[in-house]
């Protein structure tokens, strides 16, 4: 209960009101001259092989005008392409044939099951059920018949982690490759009441940086700039159930440090169930018991030179489920600063960061009994809601953490949302949250062109703090792909401020950022762009007025080419204020003060549709400018894909820093190998290592998806750690799980 916040009351109350106020019938949005299509009901569904070979499809509505994006808007595709679609009561049904005059030549690296097709020839639907242009849902797949799938976030922005259960094949022919694809009704949120979707359809072509779309502006497509399908009747989701039993087998293992202790091994048999209902075909409800994250892809290893926590993404399935509902204030996602160094304070303030359930602060996973979540649309109101029972762990007490998140479609594509949260996974201390934020959006401005703002409060409560809980934030962008563009935000977190079920790693400051650019898109010539670009932010102590820290990044030179490849250049200038020592290395610390830190900085990067592609990355200062002393980055990364079927990659991350206090070396590696044996089953393996905990992990993941929804995994995670830095690791811990989910649908 929120006791001492009247704010927080307040807004609660806003939260309900929001559910309880009349739901307006929504008008159907069109502008003139907007691409349409008229879909045509089958009454036979089509075989999805890929082919093209049933008869249905000669009966299908056509799209055939799509046009490039990429390099030049609006100019003739150099490929044609066509676009078949169909539905019947329980799915929509698209299939296309993608022409290609150089056949041999179509790019198709990646075979493994559900991974992304972004470096491949593609294509791609986009649905926006709903025809509100704030949400929507992508499918994709690539030539070897990789699925992919996502969410929108934020109207324009995407959750690439979020999976459906969908069908598609892909086939090759003389002149190019088909694909065909069924969506079930089943898989998705509709508004049954309305005829019209929003859609859209793209294709990349890699070889060429050739993107093509039926509908775009500024080189951009979305649920906000799409056609529509007209002339949806009688769909239907069944009973609208999903049941999803699963079991895992483990076997865990600790190592004893003592050579003289005794090593701690535990088996276990573990059945989870999740259940999905659509309470209505816009309004999914969800139940998770006993649940079990072991075969979740492991974190990509980070090292931390700073002073402030850094930030790792959800991977966790049932917590990506409609995740887009529960953003907040634009928060994060792509409008992270592009200065080195500060990218983690895109991501400060978060409300809910569902990484906060379940996970130590370590990364240990935390038992979670059972979970319920409701998530949807319901007319103009978007709806989440969350509460789990999680496990004790250590000293920290079993919770109940909940959230409530809604938002109400307002104006032609903008949303007004309120959100609460209640519980402290991380402390024995009660913690509630709630929050109010605006976001406007504009994408029919004169030239193409978009305006972006919003602004959000929160207020959090925490047991036994009266005062300084407030947080505060606004912001306006003018994106654009081609000519000027410029952003500029403003955030305060008050000193006490505490998302307990959020994301926060700077309290007490005043954050100020501006951001301006300028691209040029030759019609013609070796250079398909080229970017200036100008990031300035000031972070001031909200106590104190003090500086904490001040920084700019002007790249002068960002070229890419016509085949992908890109190259970068600029100087980046930080000013830290230390108010407090801190240790940057073991025994090494920096001392309280106002430093004048700058770097230069360039990269390279070819297109990774090659077959050997790489990263590479140098900065450096050697005039006494990092801390007082010198310092040199070396990023390094080659992938080597000689087939489908293989892939090969290392990363490499040097740091060498003399300080006048002593010097010292930082080192990640991560090497990993998949082997791929068909479009369904593949073994992919992961090591890192870094030298500043001295550990190294493997990660192995042998995964079988006979068809969507249906998956068995068999993971092996070992551990060893140098202890003595010595040069000797011992392994800490290992286990192995093998678990089978199968999806039930009703």
């Amino acid at each position: 209960m929120l006791r001492k916040a009247p704010l927080c009351a307040a807004l609660t109350a806003a939260s309900l009101g929001l559910l309880a106020a009349p739901l307006a019938a929504q008008p159907t949005l069109t502008d003139s001259g907007q691409k349409s299509v008229r879909v045509v009901r089958t009454d036979a569904p089509p075989v999805i092989d890929g082919a093209l070979g049933d008869a249905v499809w000669e009966r299908a509505a056509v799209v055939d005008d799509l046009h490039q994006t990429e390099p030049v808007e609006y100019a003739e595709p150099s490929e044609r392409t066509e676009i078949y679609i169909l539905y019947d009561d329980e799915a929509l049904y698209v299939a296309a044939r993608l022409h290609d005059a150089e056949p041999d030549l179509i790019t198709a690296n990646n075979m493994r099951q559900n991974d992304q097709v972004w470096d491949d020839d593609r294509f791609y639907v986009m649905i926006d059920p709903f025809n509100d242009r704030r949400s929507g849902y992508y499918f994709g797949v690539n030539p070897n018949g990789v699925r992919n799938d996502g969410l929108y976030r934020n109207v324009s922005e995407s959750y690439q982690d979020w999976n459906s259960i969908f069908d598609v094949a892909a086939a090759r022919f003389e002149g190019g490759w088909t694909a065909e694809f069924e969506i079930p009704f089943k898989s998705i949120s509709f508004d049954p009441s309305t005829d019209t979707w929003g859609m859209n359809f793209s294709r990349g072509i890699v070889r060429r940086a050739e993107n093509l779309a039926w509908v775009s502006r500024d080189r951009t497509y979305n649920p906000s700039i799409s056609g529509l399908a007209v002339g949806f009747e009688g769909l239907e989701q069944g009973l609208g159930l999903d049941i999803v039993p699963s079991v895992s087998l483990s076997e865990v293992r600790t190592f004893s440090h003592d050579p003289l202790g005794e090593d701690r091994s535990k088996s276990s048999l573990e059945p989870t169930v999740d259940v999905f209902y659509k309470l209505t075909p816009q309004l999914n409800a969800s139940l998770t018991a006993n649940t079990d994250f072991s075969a979740t892809e492991v974190d990509d290893r980070q090292v931390n030179l700073d002073r402030f926590g850094l930030f790792f993404p959800e991977k966790r399935d049932f917590f990506l489920r409609e995740s887009d509902i529960f953003e907040f204030g634009g928060i994060g996602g792509q409008r992270q600063s592009q200065i080195p160094g500060l990218n983690a304070l895109a991501q400060n303030g978060l409300p809910f960061f569902s990484r906060r359930i379940g996970l130590s602060p370590t990364g240990t996973p935390i038992d979670l009994e059972v979970g319920g979540k409701i998530s949807g649309r319901v007319g103009r109101f978007e709806l989440g809601a969350l509460s789990i029972r999680q496990d004790a762990f250590g000293d920290i007490d079993a919770k109940d953490l909940s959230v409530i998140r809604t938002k109400a479609g307002v104006l032609r594509e903008s949303n007004l949302g309120v959100i609460v949260t209640h519980g402290n996974p991380g402390a024995n201390i009660d913690n509630s949250l709630a929050g109010l934020d605006f976001l406007y959006r504009n994408t029919r401005l004169p030239g193409g062109r978009s305006l972006e703002a919003d602004v959000w409060y929160q207020q959090s409560d925490t047991e036994g703090i009266d005062s300084d809980q407030a947080a505060f934030g606004a912001g306006v962008r003018l994106p654009t792909n081609e000519g000027f563009r410029a952003a500029f935000d403003y955030r305060e977190f008050e000193a006490d401020f505490n998302p307990a079920l959020g994301f926060i790693n700077r309290r007490n400051v005043s954050d100020a950022k501006l951001s301006l650019g300028y691209m040029i898109r030759p019609a013609s010539g070796y250079v398909q762009s080229w970017l200036m670009h100008l990031d300035v932010q000031h972070v001031d102590r909200l106590d104190t007025g003090a500086l904490q820290t001040h920084g700019f990044f002007i790249r002068p030179i960002v070229l890419r080419n016509r085949t992908g490849d890109e190259f970068s250049f600029g100087y980046r200038g930080l000013t830290e204020g230390i108010a407090r020592p801190f240790e940057i290395s073991p025994g090494i610390v920096i001392p309280v003060g106002e430093y004048d830190n700058g770097d230069w900085g360039g990269q390279f990067t070819t297109a990774n549709h090659r077959r050997f592609a790489g990263h590479m990355r140098l900065v450096w200062t050697n005039d006494g400018t990092y801390f007082n002393g010198d310092r040199l980055d070396v990023n390094a990364e080659l992938t080597w894909r000689p087939s489908a079927r293989f892939r090969g990659n290392i990363v490499y991350s040097y740091s060498e820093i003399d300080l006048p206090q002593g010097s010292f070396e930082t080192r990640l590696v991560a090497a990993g190998i998949d082997f791929v044996f068909t479009s369904t089953l593949s073994w992919v393996n992961l090591i890192q290592y870094d030298n500043v905990t001295e550990t190294a992990g493997i990660n192995m993941r042998l995964h079988w998806i006979p068809e969507a929804g249906r998956e068995v995994y068999f993971v092996i995670n070992h551990n060893v750690e140098d202890y003595d830095r010595d040069n000797h690791f011992r392994s800490t811990a290992s286990d192995m799980t093998a678990k089978v989910n199968y999806t039930f649908r009703f």
